[in-house]
């Protein structure tokens, strides 16, 4: 691990992992905040189960810098979410979702290519993902799939 980040530690392993790396625009994250925390599901009575971490420590983390930084955490949960510059400065707000899953803890670069990788993703696609995730009724390669049929290449959620 390096000296400048240290992985969140004493969260909830099923709390979406938020991991603020943009630190220039503080209205901005305020919105991508409140997107990130408005109720969601059928009839928008869900709460958002989250953990975000906004520390200026990981300003700039690319994500192969916070992928190296998970890797020893693998007990950390299958996914990070980074509000990343794009976050800030794109309407509407996504975000990244990156895998931490590596190409040495899978069996053969096919099976990295399904559970690997990143995407981008609205806020209400990150609670879905979260929740579908976190029971095992879906697995991250069927969100990046979904979003590849998306025409910014963004997984928005399966409803509406």
């Amino acid at each position: 691990m390096s000296d400048r980040v240290e992985w969140p530690a004493g969260r909830d392993r099923d709390a979406a992992l938020i991991i603020r790396t943009d630190f220039g625009d503080e209205p901005a994250w305020a919105a991508v905040k409140a997107a990130l925390l408005t109720t969601w599901g059928e009839d928008d009575d869900v709460e958002p189960y989250v953990h975000i971490v906004d520390d200026p420590k990981w300003a700039g983390i690319t994500p192969a810098e916070a992928l190296s930084e998970a890797s020893p955490h693998s007990e950390s949960g299958n996914v990070a979410y980074l509000a990343d510059h794009t976050s800030m400065r794109d309407t509407p707000v996504t975000l990244l979702a990156l895998s931490l899953l590596t190409r040495e803890q899978c069996e053969d670069d096919e099976e990295f290519a399904a559970y690997g990788g990143a995407f981008r993703v609205a806020p209400y696609g990150i609670h879905e993902m979260n929740a579908n995730l976190m029971i095992a009724n879906l697995d991250f390669g069927d969100f990046a799939d979904a979003a590849k049929g998306d025409p910014d290449g963004v997984f928005r959620g399966f409803a509406g």
